[in-house]
């Protein structure tokens, strides 16, 4: 969706498809608007990106490794949200656990993944955690040195030139992004390059440069290859072709569901006559990447690989709803370019961590909702504009749905081993279990019957694990599911 489709490149995200079919001039001079942006900030990154400070010392980065400017490290740090260092070791215990026996928690306990996720996954564990969640693990054991493969292939030249000009704007202040030529840089290109290679029918779109980017701050090339394969094909399935259909499906799915959650905003927004477009296409294709602040970014895609496009449109709702939701916030914005603006410049307060993710898992909107709403726009736009030129895979709603996808039976998951024997040594012998009295046994059978029955949760609650039908919570045709019954209220 950009001029990355063969034009220049314009800011976070292409307005110019690979056939030179042009976006609407609004989003155009949109764009236009947010390259020069970019331009100033890669300026004022060389002259705070070098390797030390003006004294001498070396340069300051935060916890996330965005470079920070003299005095400002103080400020910054207040800010973040630190969580208690005995409460995350506990859940780092707990996650490596799961990961360590994914297979069974997918199968059987993946709502308490869900919750796991919700609370936020451990930095230490992230990357690993948004592979496994996304299946981009089982994609690179199902396709061993395909990405060597694509690395070291040349590349269609119509790509690589876009590419490489993009590669200065992504995150100019994040110290693995900071210098051309440095080795971020590089993984990036790789990365874009491989993509290209692996899907020559859509090439490369400028959104996805920023999303490759955040995958590439929490795990190796390969794996962020293997995980923007996923977003790319079974979570945002078509936002990165040719023509924006999905993207500008999705904005019509999302104005519809703001009519539910916030009228006010809803009839502020139709009577200024504002196209979903102008607000939500950096946001949805970058999955607000370039819109939250980092820490919020993190939690959204935690939370966002395990369950699904759902996240993305909750996190819209909530900032239009926090927005423009009432008279006394309306007030300022009483033309279509007040509002544009104020939706361009949104409230700190509103994008906070703690507030923003409260809001996301308390608002009621579901997969069923989106799905059900996708159908009403794609009647609606085949009788406007016809059938959709682009047909997209099916749409998967979370980490689950990807998981009861895979053929079976599959290699499970398991971690590698930190000790590996010399072939011809021989293991101990495995321990006999001792017999139990007879009043044990009883006792022991007591024990047995619990494991069908409640089990207790984190918070104290209780909840029954049955089992449950092998729903995909997928489309049968381009961008649009079966309707299925949401796991998360």
């Amino acid at each position: 969706m950009a001029k990355s489709r063969g034009g220049e490149a314009a800011g976070g995200v292409a307005l110019v498809s690979a056939n030179g079919m042009a976006a609407p001039p609004d989003a155009a001079s949109e764009a236009a608007e947010m390259d020069a942006k970019l331009r100033r900030d890669s300026d004022l990154r060389s002259s705070v990106g070098g390797g030390s400070s003006s004294d001498g010392g070396e340069r300051r980065v935060d916890k996330f490794g965005f470079l920070v400017p003299e005095g400002d490290a103080p400020a910054r740090e207040a800010l973040l949200e630190e969580v208690p260092l005995d409460k995350l070791r506990q859940r780092e215990s707990k996650w490596l656990d799961m990961l360590n026996n994914w297979d069974k928690w997918m199968a059987k306990k993946h709502k308490k993944i869900r919750l796991r996720c919700q609370k936020g996954i451990p930095p230490s564990l992230r990357g690993r955690a948004w592979q496994y969640l996304s299946g981009a693990k089982v994609k690179l054991d199902q396709n061993p040195g395909k990405f060597d493969e694509l690395d070291v292939a040349p590349g269609d030249p119509k790509w690589l030139d876009v590419i490489e000009r993009d590669l200065h704007r992504q995150f100019p202040f994040h110290e693995m992004f900071a210098f051309r030529g440095g080795h971020g840089q590089q993984d990036l290109f790789r990365v874009l390059k491989a993509y290209t290679l692996y899907r020559p029918e859509e090439g490369y779109c400028q959104a996805q440069a920023p999303v490759a980017a955040v995958l590439l701050m929490n795990m190796p090339a390969e794996q962020a290859f293997w995980c923007l394969v996923q977003i790319c094909e079974k979570y945002l399935p078509g936002y990165y072709s040719e023509k924006l259909e999905a993207i500008q499906l999705d904005g019509e799915i999302l104005f519809s569901l703001l009519h539910r959650v916030s009228p006010v905003a809803y009839k502020h927004l139709s009577k200024q006559k504002i196209d979903p477009i102008l607000y939500m296409t950096e946001w949805f294709m970058c999955a607000f990447s370039r819109t939250l602040p980092w820490s919020s970014v993190l939690r959204v895609w935690d939370m966002f690989f395990c369950e699904g496009v759902k996240i993305i449109f909750r996190v819209g709702l909530v900032l239009l709803k926090h927005t423009l939701g009432s008279s006394e916030e309306l007030k300022s914005c009483q033309g279509q370019y007040e509002t544009v603006e104020r939706l361009r410049a949104l409230n700190p307060k509103i994008m906070q961590e703690t507030f923003l993710v409260r809001e996301i898992i308390e608002l009621p909107v579901t997969e069923r909702h989106i799905e059900r709403e996708h159908l009403i726009q794609l009647k609606k736009w085949k009788e406007t504009h016809g059938e959709l030129q682009c047909k997209s895979p099916p749409r998967f709603h979370g980490a689950k749905a990807i998981s009861d996808s895979e053929p079976y039976p599959r290699k499970a998951l398991e971690p590698s081993p930190s000790i590996i024997l010399p072939p011809d040594s021989a293991l101990p012998p495995k321990g006999r279990k001792n017999k139990l009295p007879k009043g044990d046994k009883k006792q022991d059978q007591g024990k047995g019957h619990l494991a069908n029955g409640p089990i207790p949760e984190e918070n104290g609650t209780q909840s029954l694990l049955e089992p449950e039908p092998p729903s995909l919570q997928q489309s049968k045709e381009s961008l649009s599911s079966q309707e299925s019954e949401d796991t998360y209220l």
